[in-house]
């Protein structure tokens, strides 16, 4: 049987648990706000790139979207995942997802150069049999993210221009709402000839379509690489937005159960120590009792009464 001090110990561990986990149940939701805003902010420059694109597109065909990509070159992976724990299932799903996606595509292991956003999922690709040749942390602030996408990207050129690869594809976990998330896949090169024939039909919100003045190809090539580096930087939001949510899952599950533990522990207490006072005056009057009993408890009775 547990003593009254060993159950007020673990009472106690369990009440500074609960309060951990409400900080950091707090903590994820200010961040999925944070990085929500963030998102809405990334989307209104992603809008301004292809209103860019949009101009260029309707002056005619761009000669670099006439090229057809060589069919035998490998893809490049990156997949989002995380540095920290206490975030459920996020890195499982994610891997699951893309494992999957490219097995449906049959891009083979000779096939792909896979990189890692986090160490926790390249953990996972690994213990799986799929190697993973570069590895990124996570950002740890929304200027950081700069940084991190930079590398990527210049990662990403140096090999395209190896002659390794000609796609790219994307597997991050998109936020869906406050408390959830999905997985989703972007192909982020070649570039899609449907959403330029999608950008090229679209109306232009005013009456005068902006003119340019620079060559036209090196315009579009330019607006090329910040689409690419907006698409990376709203991939890395979204993943970091999702990466909360399932804290913020796993802190509610966590916080509900150790509620039902504290009231447990809670109620064997004072079960304990209601029991411990009834063996006390039990004790009490065993040996009250046993006084009366005795003859020597007898003797002092009748002294007491004289």
């Amino acid at each position: 049987m547990q003593t009254l001090e060993s159950l007020r110990k673990k009472k106690q561990s369990a009440e500074d648990l609960y309060t951990i986990v409400k900080t950091t149940k707090t903590l994820a939701a200010m961040n999925i706000r944070h990085y929500e805003k963030a998102v809405e902010s990334v989307s209104v420059y992603y809008r301004t790139v292809e209103m860019g694109l949009q101009v260029i597109l309707q002056r005619g065909p761009i000669e670099i979207l006439e090229r057809l990509p060589a069919k035998d070159k490998g893809a490049c992976i990156l997949i989002f995942g995380s540095d920290q724990g206490l975030c459920g299932g996020f890195n499982d799903q994610i891997v699951a997802h893309a494992l999957e996606d490219m097995y449906e595509h049959e891009i083979t292991h000779e096939h792909r150069f896979v990189m890692c956003v986090g160490s926790r999922a390249r953990a996972l690709l690994e213990e799986q049999g799929h190697p993973v040749v570069e590895t990124f942390s996570v950002p740890g602030s929304l200027s950081a993210i700069t940084e991190i996408g930079h590398r990527i990207v210049t990662t990403i050129n140096e090999w395209e221009s190896k002659g390794n690869i000609n796609k790219v594809i994307l597997f991050y976990n998109k936020l869906i709402s406050s408390a959830s998330y999905k997985p989703q896949t972007r192909h982020l090169l070649p570039l899609d000839h449907t959403w330029f024939q999608t950008i090229t039909r679209k109306e232009w919100p005013s009456r005068t379509i902006p003119t340019f003045t620079m060559n036209r190809n090196n315009l579009f090539s330019a607006l090329v690489h910040q689409y690419i580096f907006v698409s990376l930087y709203q991939a890395f939001l979204e993943s970091m937005a999702s990466e909360n949510a399932s804290r913020l899952l796993s802190m509610q599950t966590a916080e509900r159960n150790i509620e039902e533990r504290i009231e447990e522990l809670q109620a064997l207490y004072r079960h304990q120590h209601q029991n411990s006072i009834t063996s006390e005056l039990l004790d009490i009057v065993s040996g009250f009792e046993a006084l009366q009993s005795s003859p020597d408890g007898a003797n002092e009775q009748k002294h007491s009464h004289l």
